[in-house]
């Protein structure tokens, strides 16, 4: 047996062990794969997504499609081996990704779950919001998230009073308060005209002084009072912010006579406030094919991530940038109108 022989049957069982060990010992990495996409339009568990009751509901048929579009992502717990990895990173509609740059903070699988339920939540309040305030709704209120040990105000407010009134000045934001806060000399009292569950009383508050300007110590939120009941229903395995705007979307039509969609399949993604404004989302390079693989036409794409789509699947879907829901309601107006009708593009300046 020569030398090289000899040293390459050594070697063998070496490299054996190594391709073993890469295929089985996990890594921490993530994969974000394209999710499934959903109809806010259609039903869930039997039932409208979007119910709304004293109201009149407008339902456009099975045909009229607003899809949210979602990602599918391993969980912090996931053992990914090597060659699962690899199988990702060479793939062209998922993403592999450090587990820390996915899951930044401790936790828990299960928590990861309540948190996204809890984003959710908030997302289809501004998402109702928002569709309202585009009817000429006024919908924004303000409450106490909470009272400062020893402020001026302990005693007389507590968490979750909605403040409607500084003085005579109503008021429907935190900074709307503060405003009128500090526009009194410290040390005077002031009436705030508060709802305590179904009550409405007024509080006088002797304010207190902090740099130069009268205070009151507490913590202010932003909430919303809706003058009907509407209500969006989701699998609840769906979190997150991300379908904001195309929950906003679907109630404006829902509230709205005639299809929003003429009957042509839509898609997008994006956070939204309750006065409309459209932020960016993760993993749009897997919405985007996600929602052209569902026959999607038309993708709305956040301005903020604009600089985040290049290179991503949409095959013949065409891709439009909105900032606020009033311009993915324009865009999908013009769209609908004329399929071929130039749209507001990522690169461009209008």
């Amino acid at each position: 047996m020569t030398q090289r022989t000899l040293a390459g049957l050594i070697a063998l069982p070496l490299v054996v062990a190594l391709i073993v060990i890469a295929w089985v010992v996990p890594l921490p990495f993530t994969i974000y794969s394209p999710g499934p996409t959903v109809n806010v339009l259609g039903e869930f568990d039997g039932k409208e997504i979007v119910q709304v009751k004293d109201h009149k509901a407008y339902r456009n048929g099975k045909k009229a499609q607003l899809r949210m579009t979602t990602v599918s992502e391993t969980t912090r717990e996931a053992r990914l081996g090597l060659w699962t990895l690899l199988g990702a990173w060479m793939s062209e509609t998922e993403a592999v990704y450090p587990r820390e740059v996915a899951y930044p903070d401790q936790g828990s699988v299960k928590e990861d779950r309540e948190a996204g339920q809890v984003q959710m939540a908030s997302a289809q309040d501004a998402a109702i919001a928002a569709a309202l305030t585009k009817l000429g709704e006024d919908v924004d209120e303000v409450s106490v998230a909470e009272v400062t040990k020893d402020a001026p105000a302990k005693g007389k407010l507590v968490a979750g009073d909605v403040v409607t009134k500084v003085g005579t000045k109503t008021v429907d934001t935190p900074q709307a308060v503060v405003t009128a806060v500090q526009n009194v000399e410290p040390g005077s009292t002031i009436e705030m005209t508060i709802r305590r569950k179904d009550k409405t009383l007024t509080q006088s508050v002797k304010t207190g002084e902090k740099e130069g300007k009268a205070f009151i110590g507490v913590s202010l939120g932003a909430t919303y009072k809706f003058p009907y009941d509407i209500k969006i229903t989701l699998d609840p395995a769906i979190g997150g912010p991300s379908a904001g705007l195309m929950m906003a979307l679907s109630v404006y039509d829902t509230l709205t006579e005639g299809p929003l969609t003429d009957n042509k399949k839509i898609a997008g993604t994006g956070t939204i406030d309750g006065d409309g404004n459209v932020g960016p989302i993760g993993g749009i390079q897997q919405k985007i094919p996600g929602a052209a693989q569902d026959g999607a036409k038309l993708f709305l794409v956040p301005a903020g991530n604009c600089q985040d789509i290049e290179g991503a699947e949409n095959g013949d879907m065409r891709l439009t940038r909105v900032k606020t829901l009033d311009e993915a309601i324009k865009a999908i107006e013009t769209w609908t109108e004329d399929p071929n009708a130039k749209l507001p593009m990522c690169g461009s300046t209008k």
